[in-house]
């Protein structure tokens, strides 16, 4: 447990520059494809999720859940990632929103495990910290962590797990 701390210990202090980085996260171009298109749209969707809680803003969070949502809901694929996305839509307390948001990672992350990527790459990230000490896993585009769990209080506590390519 020491150790995960002492890892994943960060200063609490913001920078200009971290704060531009935070804010231009959200609004990066999506690197990688898919091949199929709901699947790919369903990827970008999570991906613009998991960046509204890296800065920590539970009504992008709210709003980028239920765009999430609507999507999950017209795939079969992803009948069980439905309730995990409503019930982020529904909530704006950030906490809940992040509890949720390790269901939801774990249940998109054994689908896209298995799905073809047609171009770029993106990785299975986890922090030891997340979850009162539990963990929690994440999909993101970029090889540099940005934790959704913590935000700005630990932003680069994690570690990439898999490359999926």
């Amino acid at each position: 447990m020491l150790a995960s701390l002492l890892a994943c210990t960060t200063q609490t202090t913001e920078t200009a520059e971290t704060t531009q980085t935070n804010e231009t996260a959200s609004t990066a171009a999506v690197n990688v494809s898919l091949k199929d298109a709901s699947q790919n749209t369903i990827l970008k969707q999570y991906l613009l999720l998991k960046d509204a809680l890296v800065l920590s803003d539970a009504t992008k969070t709210q709003e980028a859940a239920k765009t999430l949502q609507q999507s999950l809901a017209a795939s079969k694929e992803f009948e069980t990632s439905q309730a995990a996305a409503d019930s982020i839509a529904k909530t704006n307390d950030l906490a809940q929103q992040r509890k949720t948001f390790t269901n939801l990672s774990n249940q998109l992350i054994s689908v896209f495990r298995k799905a073809a990527v047609a171009k770029g790459a993106f990785y299975v990230q986890f922090c030891p910290m997340a979850n009162e000490g539990d963990g929690g896993y994440w999909l993101a585009q970029e090889e540099e962590v940005r934790n959704p769990y913590y935000g700005d209080e630990m932003l680069n506590c994690g570690e990439v797990k898999e490359k999926i390519k």
